[in-house]
């Protein structure tokens, strides 16, 4: 098992996400909402 760990993992420079899913999450973390209310925590999507 030690051996299948041990090998170093491919570097890849080329990943780029899509415009497409960085608007998405964006557009996702801007309708996130977070309240804090004592020692809870509730969120909400705003949409």
């Amino acid at each position: 098992m030690a051996k299948i760990y041990s090998n170093p993992f491919p570097k890849n420079d080329n990943l780029k996400p899509k415009d497409e899913t960085i608007s998405h999450l964006l557009n996702y973390s801007k309708a996130l909402s977070v309240i804090n209310y004592n020692k809870l925590k509730f969120e909400a999507l705003l949409n």
